[in-house]
């Protein structure tokens, strides 16, 4: 296993035990799933705070990647990889399949600032993989 995929797995915290996750798949929680071509739900809506947790449901290799000009202003950055910007997300899955989520893998992101939320799965953008999550006080 590359080191930087182990690095990955192994900062993503288990699903299991995650307040407010509304998808189940035996006893693993996610609130979105990602079948071969599209998050599911494609859309959203959760409260300041909220943890969302993304699982690769299907056996295609997936990313979460934000779009940087589509998330608010004061929120950080999130990537699967924990990359800091979207420039280096998309280069390293190109180069290196950085931020790769293999089936059954997991990725969350926190929530913190209120706003709209844009991201992409990078392999499969032209098919138009997005997802929104739109996060409310």
């Amino acid at each position: 296993m590359k080191r930087r995929r182990f690095l990955a797995a192994a900062a993503v915290p288990t699903a299991a035990g995650l307040a407010g996750c509304s998808g189940v798949l035996g006893n693993e929680e996610y609130d979105v799933g990602m079948t071969a071509t599209e998050f599911v739900p494609e859309e959203l809506t959760v409260e300041v705070g909220t943890t969302v947790v993304w699982k690769n449901t299907s056996a295609r290799a997936h990313t979460v990647t934000a779009y940087e000009n589509l998330i608010p202003e004061r929120a950080e950055y999130f990537a699967s990889g924990g990359y800091d910007d979207e420039m280096t997300a998309r280069q390293e899955w190109w180069d290196d399949y950085g931020g790769i989520m293999e089936s059954g893998d997991t990725f969350s992101y926190t929530f913190e600032v209120p706003g709209e939320y844009g991201y992409v799965c990078v392999p499969h953008e032209t098919g138009g993989m997005t997802g929104r999550v739109y996060v409310e006080d």
